[in-house]
């Protein structure tokens, strides 16, 4: 086959892709997990005995089918089966508990509910039950089974809905994103030709397959051709060897991991902590320049960072090829086919990448405006080149005496205090001010600990505004962050610290 990444990539559905790959190098790996290994070719066959056992149990098109499963080969084959099925999919973060799974079973009208059964201490399988799950059955180490011949045919188009993915939902229930197989094959088919990976990469998944990043990432794999390594549970240095025996050349997932990856690499200096690793990737929360500096000088590998969210699972992507400093201080250009529009310093999106609205027709209302751009809430700008960057998020911005102050900005020049090692600067209510300005860190093992005279000290010294200066400085052990990209949870940030 003569086929390229680009031809793969316009493929109609995902199971189109799957079928192209399987066909184009089917003994070649696409996931790796301890001592196993999933070939292309493999991802087919079974997927498909594993889509005629859920025939078997009812799974129709159109059927709509959560499930709240680890990183697992076993749950890739499950997901691919029900793309397969044309089932509709409503994947689910494994660290969700009633409240969340609760609300997602309810508001998606799930018939069929797959869990690990008992998973880290938690028993899933009870929780759905105590939940009032419909169709309950784990899908842990055995998938179910069946004769690919009593398949009806595969989906003949990919623009139907047949994904529900959900918002991290901080301060409100979460929201139900309906996206299509067209939408993420354009998500991941950005993320692959950005990124410029070859077959001879291997990649990794240190995130829950559940996010958005999951068939983001997959998509990648089937277009190019090359491997990931599954984390079922990720943690340093607990998975370094996973990563040194897989020979792993990319890795990533967010700032937090860029961070965790810098702090292994500081512990040694000496040696490099991945010997094979030539590039971090990643995106889902803000990036200091900082970070991009430290990473390219102590672990001598590139840093490519980007901008997505659920709604929109790639938006911009940071190019290998980039200056330093366009990597360091933006979040990439956005693909050919991604609009970016900015509207009072709001970015606003449209493309095929976007998703279609949200399962709450008044929320997808509120969402576009009149001419079909996607309202992100997230404020920035476009340079001359067209590269894009963040300067904050609409509820992020602190108004202290009338004055708008960039909470994004205090933090990047925080995080390059060698006392820091995160930062996340909030508005808390004042009643002079309006709101006064608070910076909460995380401190480095073995920092001094930091006063708010020596922050302010240090800010006014790298030309901060005297109006932006924090009037007040908590001290954190950890900062509270979330179980998907590990986003700092500001909200949670604002209760404790809004108390009288």
């Amino acid at each position: 086959m003569n086929e390229t990444p680009h031809s793969l990539g316009s493929a109609r559905t995902l199971w189109d892709l799957v079928v192209r790959r399987a066909g184009r190098t089917p003994d070649r790996p696409v996931l790796l997990q301890q001592d196993r290994t999933l070939t292309f070719g493999e991802l087919r066959t079974r997927a498909e005995r594993v889509a005629a056992g859920l025939y078997g149990m009812g799974v129709r098109p159109g059927t709509v089918v959560s499930w709240q499963l680890p990183t697992r080969i076993e749950t890739a084959l499950l997901s691919f089966a029900l793309a397969r099925l044309g089932a509709v999919q409503s994947p689910v973060i494994p660290f969700y508990r009633d409240r969340e799974v609760g609300f997602a079973l309810r508001e998606s009208k799930a018939e069929f509910f797959a869990v690990p059964g008992v998973w880290r201490g938690h028993d899933h399988t009870e929780m759905a039950r105590r939940l009032g799950a419909k169709g309950v059955f784990e899908a842990y180490d055995t998938l179910p089974d069946g004769d690919p011949s009593v398949l009806p045919a595969p989906p003949a188009e990919g623009t139907s809905v047949r994904w529900i993915y959900w918002t991290s939902g901080t301060t409100s229930d979460p929201k139900g994103v309906l996206h299509t197989d067209r939408s993420l094959i354009a998500g991941g088919s950005c993320l692959a030709h950005a990124l410029r990976l070859t077959p001879d990469d291997v990649g990794s998944m240190a995130f829950p397959y559940a996010h958005i990043a999951g068939p983001d990432y997959t998509v990648m794999l089937l277009l190019y051709g090359f491997p990931a390594v599954m984390f079922e549970h990720f943690a340093l240095p607990d998975a370094l060897p996973e990563y040194r025996r897989h020979k792993v050349t990319v890795a990533g997932g967010s700032t937090a991991f860029y961070s965790m990856f810098l702090a292994e690499q500081r512990r040694r200096p000496q040696e490099k902590v991945i010997p094979s690793l030539r590039l971090l990737a990643g995106g889902g929360a803000p990036k200091p320049p900082e970070v991009y500096h430290a990473v390219v000088r102590e672990m001598g590998v590139q840093l490519t960072h980007g901008y997505g969210m659920t709604e929109v699972p790639m938006i911009t992507m940071g190019d290998p090829r980039d200056t330093p400093e366009h990597l360091a201080t933006t979040e990439g250009r956005p693909p050919a086919g991604m609009e970016i529009r900015i509207v009072d310093g709001e970015i606003r999106l449209r493309g095929e990448a976007v998703c279609q609205g949200y399962l709450d027709p008044a929320q997808t209302a509120a969402a576009f405006d009149a001419d079909g751009f996607l309202r992100t809430g997230d404020l920035g700008r476009l340079t001359e080149s067209g590269h894009l960057v963040l300067t904050g998020r609409l509820k992020d911005v602190i108004i202290r005496k009338g004055e708008n102050i960039s909470a994004k900005e205090i933090e990047d020049l925080l995080a390059a205090h060698p006392a820091v090692a995160d930062a996340a600067v909030i508005g808390l209510p004042d009643a002079e001010r309006g709101e006064l300005v608070c910076a909460v860190v995380e401190q480095p093992s073995g920092a001094e600990r930091l006063t708010l005279p020596a922050a302010v000290a240090y800010l006014r010294a790298a030309g901060l505004s005297v109006h932006k200066l924090p009037e007040r400085l908590e001290v954190v052990r950890e900062l509270p962050r979330n179980d998907t990209l590990r986003k700092v949870l500001k909200y949670r940030l604002r209760e404790r610290f809004s108390r009288p």
